[in-house]
């Protein structure tokens, strides 16, 4: 394959990608991507361009931080027989591109990069954990709250560390297999009680879970690190009691940037193959 990519915004995922790109044989070009120059107008002109994982930190802004870009003035720069890749798109920003006879791709939707970047958040998540803690995660009380890919993935992680596996899910079949692959389970709705032995608890709900009558049954020393992207940690009532708690964003990109590049470049030429354009 010999393709033209601009790659605009992000973070070190996308220096990676660049770099992978690169060793593929393709020509590529870059703006708002951390350590590379920026060529805005060819990197907009490309055969394939490749926005971030968000798209949009902010509602309507690119995921940049060279600059304070608007997906709207980005996307009047495109083409409609250009192919647009973006992860984790809004639906404002689909209907932006809509608008203007964009085709852009959400490739975050798809299972194989879902699972690869769950598997890095798992791994990326241990890191963070250790890195903060002053004891090791053997035959440590941890708790996991959801069962989707990052919550069983992880799952499985501490378990292979020693650590003493609680999970908390809501649905009658993630309590089922929680069991089935050995651990404990609890129903998320009913942690009241069940919160004074643990040493970490990680999220992965993208909604409020542990609110402060809950953090307030956790032992003192208990670290909270919080993996979702909207917190399911009530962290200013875990600041207020004391509790140390870390919110994990974005850890593929930070930490493990070259595994996730190394993802997302596999689904971009998936993405491409399977549209059967020429290579």
């Amino acid at each position: 394959m010999n393709k033209t990519f601009g790659l605009i915004g992000g973070d070190r995922r996308q220096a990676e990608l660049a770099r992978l790109l690169k060793e593929k044989g393709n020509t590529v070009w870059t703006y708002g991507v951390p350590g590379l120059p920026d060529a805005l107008d060819q990197a907009a002109a490309a055969d394939v361009v490749i926005l971030p994982l968000p798209l949009c930190r902010e509602e309507g802004m690119l995921n940049c931080e060279a600059a304070a870009l608007p997906t709207a003035a980005l996307f009047r720069r495109f083409r409609p027989d250009q192919l647009l890749l973006a992860g984790q798109v809004r639906p404002a920003q689909q209907m932006e591109a809509e608008q203007r006879g964009l085709t852009m791709v959400d490739y975050f939707q798809r299972e194989d990069l879902n699972v690869a970047n769950a598997a890095a958040t798992a791994e990326a998540a241990l890191q963070t954990a250790m890195e903060h803690l002053d004891r090791t995660l053997l035959d440590m009380n941890c708790l996991i709250l959801g069962f989707g890919r990052i919550g069983r993935l992880l799952a499985f992680r501490l378990h292979g560390l020693g650590a003493n596996v609680t999970a908390a899910a809501r649905r009658p079949a993630d309590l089922a297999w929680i069991r089935a692959y050995g651990w404990r389970s609890a129903e998320i709705s009913r942690l009241g009680g069940r919160l004074g032995a643990f040493g970490a608890v990680f999220n992965t709900v993208p909604s409020l879970v542990l609110d402060r009558p809950l953090l307030m049954q956790l032992p003192k020393n208990c670290l909270c690190v919080e993996l979702a992207s909207t917190p399911g940690i009530d962290q200013e009532a875990a600041e207020k009691l004391g509790l140390p708690c870390i919110w994990a964003r974005s850890l593929p990109g930070r930490l493990v940037p070259a595994t996730a590049a190394a993802a997302i470049c596999d689904a971009v030429f998936y993405i491409i193959k399977e549209r059967g354009d020429p290579e």
